[in-house]
């Protein structure tokens, strides 16, 4: 099968390809990712409330392994993520933070499940002309996606820099109290800061979906290669069995940066929101978004 679905060019392998019309693979893979997300949400959430008085004590447990595990996620992410940087903004973005998250883990997940090849090589195999994938594929490997995504991580960081600093305070933050005649170097960079920020996050998404995915297609095709340098079935099948085992670390090593991804950009987004974000305290009035941020990355790396 790893033979019918190499490509002598790996990066084939995970572009984006029309279905029909305007319509494309990664389309249908986004449309289908944000369903599978909904469903599995929803039903992590009813699971997780709490049950009719008739169910004694069991009804304040989670029922099921997917909604526990949601759970634990959940939990993990609001006590080490965003409550430490957001603090007593943190209810105001959960929705939002926990939306991208999950969005952009089950675009991640959605894409190391091989449907687009197991559709082609059924094509292949039934003797159909245009073996052309309906659905399958990463999303997230594409910087249209991505871009999208920073596109909304924007809006809501300066959105909570306008609602907690004002206008005035906006433009302030723009110059990081320079003096006066240092404002026609520091608001140019300042203003390509606002843009950089969400431009990094997309470019780094996009980037670790699609490195990942051509490696697992280069090793896919080393065994086409051989055949076609050799025509010998033991040369091939030995180097395919090899690049197969290979793919099984390659593929734990996947699974963790689908993750790691979705973790970061999340991540990226709540501290770039702490940072537009005046906190007040009643105990330190020095206590401002920096510190909150430096206490949230020392608390992740020692957890």
């Amino acid at each position: 099968m790893i033979e019918l679905l190499a490509s002598s060019n790996p990066v084939e392998h995970v572009m984006d390809k029309p279905v029909i019309s305007w319509i494309t693979l990664h389309m249908t893979s986004l449309l289908a990712a944000a369903i599978i997300a909904m469903v599995v949400l929803l039903w992590a959430a009813k699971a997780i409330s709490t049950g009719t008085e008739s169910l004694g004590t069991p009804r304040y447990l989670t029922r099921g392994r997917l909604p526990q595990l949601v759970e634990v996620i959940t939990l993990y992410l609001l006590d080490n993520a965003i409550r430490p940087i957001l603090r007593e903004d943190a209810n105001r973005y959960t929705p939002f933070l926990l939306s991208l998250f999950f969005f952009i883990l089950s675009c991640n997940l959605f894409g190391l499940i091989p449907i687009g090849d197991v559709q082609h090589t059924a094509g292949l195999i039934m003797g159909v002309q245009d073996t052309r994938a309906i659905f399958g594929g990463t999303a997230t490997a594409n910087l249209a996606v991505t871009g999208g995504l920073a596109l909304f991580s924007f809006v809501a960081i300066q959105w909570q820099g306008f609602r907690s600093l004002g206008v005035k305070g906006w433009c302030s933050h723009l110059t990081g109290g320079a003096p006066l005649y240092l404002l026609p170097i520091m608001l140019p960079v300042e203003l390509l800061g606002l843009i950089i920020k969400p431009i990094a996050l997309a470019i780094r998404l996009f980037a670790n979906m699609l490195a990942g995915h051509t490696l697992m297609a280069v090793l896919a095709s080393f065994g086409m290669m051989a055949w076609m340098s050799t025509e010998s079935y033991f040369t091939a099948g030995s180097i395919e069995l090899i690049s197969i085992i290979a793919a099984i670390p390659i593929s734990f090593l996947e699974l963790f940066v689908a993750f790691l991804q979705a973790f970061i950009f999340m991540f990226l987004t709540s501290v770039f929101i702490g940072q537009m974000t005046h906190f007040h305290d009643e105990h330190d009035d020095e206590h401002d978004a920096s510190t909150a941020l430096e206490t949230a990355s020392v608390k992740m790396v020692t957890a």
